[in-house]
């Protein structure tokens, strides 16, 4: 198990290594001059265009200006945005806490409304409910993002008055960003109105949580379900079954248990997924977010803050992915037999 996760810790840094080429490539790829592009600093400021010069090692050769790009990005100096001229380390934190409340909620509506929902499908094989979720599963993954957002706001937002359009929050409440998370900045925050901003923040955010959910939601029912059916067919079901056990005892003792190793190992797959729809969702509902920065500084030709966003998903997807294989080869004993065994 530790030989595992140092091979998956590795593979990561090689990884992050090859991105940070990637980042540091894309300098001399897009128009214009590197250094800006690098640093954020035009020609015109003379004296600061100096300075950075040094400092990234334009006066020397490529390795070393790698070297410094690398010191300085660990250092969380990652430019000064060529629009809003703000540092652009500084203006992706609040945007990341954006990102992450509205992924991970979404991951959690999803886990919590796929496993009973699959199950359920699973224990009514080829009966009306099971065609029904089936159904509608196989639906709404066919259904692209875009489309599912639009229609969601002229149904709920437009038609019915059950949400609003866009944005985090109603800014007369004056919440002050902090962690970027709504509902965790009015927790912490000084506002005599805290509870029906709270419930404001909600008003707004169940909207994109839902369309953003449902496509690893319908992955999930559909992964769930048959995953559900193999182990029912095991023999050591069929043995609890002799013995006498009762049906929900080997439903949560026996089946889920071992049924949850594909959900499990599926969630990394499903969280990148998951982060490349929240570009797309985040633009549509103008969440506050790192995808919907990403996409506005495409437009805007921001380079240093296109290199940021592309740099924080990126790290953001493998970090998910080698934890949760990680936590999938410590759960379940036989994969750590296969690990073992290669």
């Amino acid at each position: 198990m530790i030989r595992y996760s140092l091979r998956r810790v590795v593979l990561l840094i090689i990884t992050l290594w090859l991105l940070t080429l990637l980042l540091f490539s894309l300098n001399y790829w897009y128009p214009g001059d590197p250094l800006t592009n690098m640093s954020g600093i035009t020609a015109n400021n003379t004296i600061a265009y100096q300075q950075a010069e040094l400092a990234r090692g334009f006066d020397q050769g490529l390795f070393s200006q790698y070297v410094l790009f690398l010191q300085h990005l660990l250092h969380g100096d990652w430019g000064i945005s060529l629009v809003t001229e703000q540092p652009v380390f500084g203006e992706i934190k609040p945007l990341l806490g954006a990102t992450l409340e509205l992924g991970l909620l979404a991951m959690a509506l999803a886990l919590v409304l796929g496993i009973p929902l699959g199950v359920y499908a699973a224990i009514q094989q080829r009966g009306a409910l099971d065609r029904v979720i089936m159904g509608m599963s196989l639906s709404a993954y066919s259904i692209p993002v875009f489309w599912l957002a639009q229609l969601f706001i002229l149904l709920f937002a437009l038609k019915l008055s059950w949400s609003p359009i866009s944005g985090q929050i109603n800014p007369l409440y004056a919440i002050d960003v902090q962690t970027g998370s709504v509902l965790i900045d009015i927790l912490i925050s000084d506002s005599p109105y805290k509870t029906a901003a709270f419930y404001n923040a909600l008003h707004h955010l169940w909207v994109p949580v839902v369309v953003l959910a449902i496509m690893p939601l319908t992955m999930l029912i559909r992964i769930m379900r048959n995953s559900v059916l193999d182990v029912l067919q095991q023999n050591y079901i069929k043995a609890a079954r002799a013995r006498g056990l009762n049906d929900r005892h080997i439903m949560f003792r026996h089946t889920l248990p071992n049924a949850m190793q594909p959900i499990v190992r599926q969630l990394g797959l499903q969280f990148s997924v998951l982060m490349t729809n929240i570009i797309i969702t985040e633009v549509i509902f103008n969440w506050p977010g790192v995808g919907s920065w990403l996409v506005k500084s495409i437009y805007e030709r921001d380079f240093p803050v296109i290199q940021a966003g592309l740099l924080v998903l990126a790290t953001l997807i493998l970090l998910v992915n080698v934890f949760v294989d990680v936590i999938h080869a410590w759960r379940y004993p036989q994969i750590r037999k296969e690990i073992d065994a290669e």
